[in-house]
């Protein structure tokens, strides 16, 4: 008999190919799957709330699995890290209700994107984790475009090519970008009952392009207004990007006092 579990996962997305399993190259899934099946004498599939590319980290991802129910989570949850590479940890496990699936259960998934403003987001210390811009933005022009992507929207012109989706739209509860500490930039902050991929460092991407004067504002209109992404910014490197929480009903948490938290994240 198994059960099912949640892991919040973090990783430094510098050493993998992303999530996903890939036919050459380190992958987190791959990782992550291979611990699971050493603890549990069988091999077991992790799903993932959201697919991060390659660069991309991760600080509160939500992966489901099932494991035997002689595991507890705090068990689990130790075993896990005990074997992990030190790139990946576990910073919470759930017992969850049966058919609970990372992605297909998800309400909504917030991501942040880190942009370093001052000469020494160039450090090697911190150059992997942020796009080292280097260069100031205009804040007004920053928040006037992420004002005009909250909602919902056909969001097609801020996607990568790939085979025909059902539907392009996307509703973005937040939408907003932040200082961050000590002087160090900006960060933006979004969530979205979905995203497509490459959708938030293409948006990223083309509101930078108005932060510096590159662009008009009025393209944020013209762009969500188009059927590709022919005029659409170049996405922002990946290494800025960070998978922060995936929200879940409270009902899907085994223990009702625990699913009160109905998130995967650190804040």
């Amino acid at each position: 008999m198994s059960r099912s579990f949640l892991a919040t996962l973090h990783y430094d997305g510098t050493g993998f190919v992303g999530w996903q399993r890939q036919p050459a190259g380190r992958s987190v899934q791959a990782e992550f799957e291979r611990v699971l099946e050493r603890l549990c004498g069988r091999r077991l599939v992790a799903h993932a709330a959201g697919r991060t590319d390659a660069g991309v980290h991760a600080s509160g991802l939500g992966v489901s699995f099932s494991a035997p129910a002689s595991w507890t989570a705090a068990s689990l949850r130790r075993a896990l890290n005990a074997l992990l590479p030190r790139d990946c940890w576990v910073q919470s496990l759930h017992l969850m209700q049966p058919g609970f699936h990372a992605r297909k259960s998800a309400i909504s998934r917030r991501y942040r994107y880190d942009i370093g403003l001052d000469e020494a987001s160039a450090s090697p210390f911190r150059r992997p984790f942020e796009w080292a811009l280097a260069r100031p933005l205009d804040p007004d022009a920053l928040h006037a475009a992420a004002r005009l992507v909250a909602g919902e929207h056909d969001f097609r012109a801020f996607a990568a090519k790939g085979a025909p989706k059902p539907h392009y739209r996307c509703r973005l509860g937040v939408a907003q970008w932040a200082d961050r500490p000590e002087g160090r930039g900006v960060s933006f902050h979004v969530e979205a009952d979905r995203f497509l991929h490459h959708m938030v460092r293409m948006l990223v991407g083309t509101m930078v392009d108005v932060g510096l004067g590159r662009r008009p504002l009025e393209d944020i209109v013209r762009l969500l207004a188009r059927g590709d992404n022919q005029e659409t910014s170049p996405p922002a490197p990946p290494q800025g990007l960070y998978f922060v929480a995936a929200a879940y009903p409270p009902e899907l948490f085994a223990d009702s006092i625990e699913g009160s938290h109905a998130v995967a994240h650190e804040s």
